[in-house]
């Protein structure tokens, strides 16, 4: 099987569905606005809205704008990281895995937009009197890909640089 779908089915599939499946129980089980303390002084659960991108940025253009923005937008960097599955057969699992967990958090956050014309977010960090802006699953697996792709971008390449002239295939 293409290395991609193999990817797609492993991560990309379950995360999204995870992201999905909790985002319906917290649309079916909360109002915007209610929640509850999971770890208190800490962690909480509050069903929010964001019309917005990462932080509410872009959350003051007009519906129609924002949806087609952020629809371009997803679906480039999807197809942008399908194109480097497809061409890129000797990365490791580790950028594979961040691609997939990236790919998995765009479009769980492009099915909200198209769906609500918004995005479900619900888990809530804070200590003390500082918060950390409201996200979800999602967002994590887009955060958790790029700090990946940092890793591998600083340390990962430059080892695989090496092996390549090691090997004399570089």
């Amino acid at each position: 099987m293409k290395t991609y779908l193999t990817w797609g089915l492993l991560v990309v599939v379950p995360c999204y569905v995870l992201d999905q499946v909790v985002k319906f129980a917290i649309l079916s089980h909360l109002k915007i606005g209610e929640g509850f303390t999971v770890i208190p002084g800490f962690f909480d659960i509050i069903h929010v809205r964001n019309t917005g991108a990462a932080f509410g940025i872009l959350r003051g253009l007009p519906e129609t704008y924002r949806t087609l923005f952020f629809f371009c937008i997803t679906v480039l960097a999807c197809v942008a990281i399908v194109l480097i599955f497809r061409s890129d057969k000797e990365s490791s699992w580790f950028f594979k895995l961040v691609l997939s967990l990236i790919l998995a958090g765009a479009i769980g956050n492009l099915t909200d937009r198209l769906i609500l014309k918004e995005v479900v977010d619900f888990l809530h960090v804070h200590v003390g009197r500082y918060h950390w802006p409201t996200f979800n699953l999602a967002d994590s697996y887009i955060s958790l890909g790029m700090v990946g792709l940092i890793i591998h971008t600083l340390f990962f390449s430059k080892l695989e640089g090496r092996k390549q002239e090691r090997d004399g295939s570089g």
